[in-house]
């Protein structure tokens, strides 16, 4: 699981906590609450420009130059959910400084998305043992490979990609053809049903 809570490059990061099992459906991050609701993007003043850069990261809503101060803090994903525990920040502690510079506890919203992550787990497809320990391995070999022959593990890499593009084409042409729903596809894959929609309609194109 990757977690990034303050800017970098300049530029905050949306999302906390992602996992490779469920990728950009499911990513996670600390989510703001302002007078019970959530509140809009917040814009940053860089001058005169067309693009306004702007974000939703919880460390943006610190109440300086005019934006909302966030009041508590919860679990959200990226799939719509929201945790109902809420975490109120202290400002006595965090005072003046920026909310990235201060030394937030984020374990409460953390461990509330990493309970929501276990019920998906729980409702998703089980994979084959034999498959899961294939994969454990292939990350380990990839990962040493890559520190040691960057070229190789890139080949790797690319045979990879290669033979999940022809996989997919035909269980997700397997799926179209039995007619399995869209809601079906989002229980099964752990996924949005947003994504569901996309891969059925564009297995049916096939």
């Amino acid at each position: 699981m990757a977690g990034r809570n303050a800017p970098e490059g300049g530029v905050l990061v949306e999302w906390d906590w992602w996992t490779v099992e469920f990728g950009d459906a499911h990513a996670g991050v600390a989510g703001v609450l302002v007078g019970g609701g959530e509140p809009g993007s917040v814009y940053f003043d860089v001058g005169s420009g067309p693009n306004v850069p702007s974000t939703s990261h919880w460390s943006a809503y610190d109440g300086r130059h005019r934006r909302p101060r966030a009041e508590v803090l919860r679990a959200a994903c990226a799939c719509g959910w929201r945790g109902a525990a809420e975490y109120p920040l202290d400002w006595a502690t965090v005072g003046d400084r920026p909310l990235y510079e201060a030394d937030v506890d984020l374990t409460g919203p953390l461990a509330d998305w990493n309970a929501h992550l276990s019920l998906v787990r729980d409702r998703a497809v089980p994979l084959p043992e034999p498959l899961v320990a294939l994969l454990v391995e292939i990350t380990e070999q990839l990962t040493a490979t890559a520190a040691d022959t960057p070229l190789a593990a890139l080949r790797a890499v690319g045979m990879l990609e290669r033979i999940a593009a022809r996989v997919w084409q035909e269980a997700a042409g397997a799926l179209a053809e039995d007619g399995v729903s869209a809601e079906a596809v989002v229980t099964g894959l752990g996924t949005t049903r947003s994504k569901a929609l996309v891969l059925l309609l564009t297995a049916q194109d096939r």
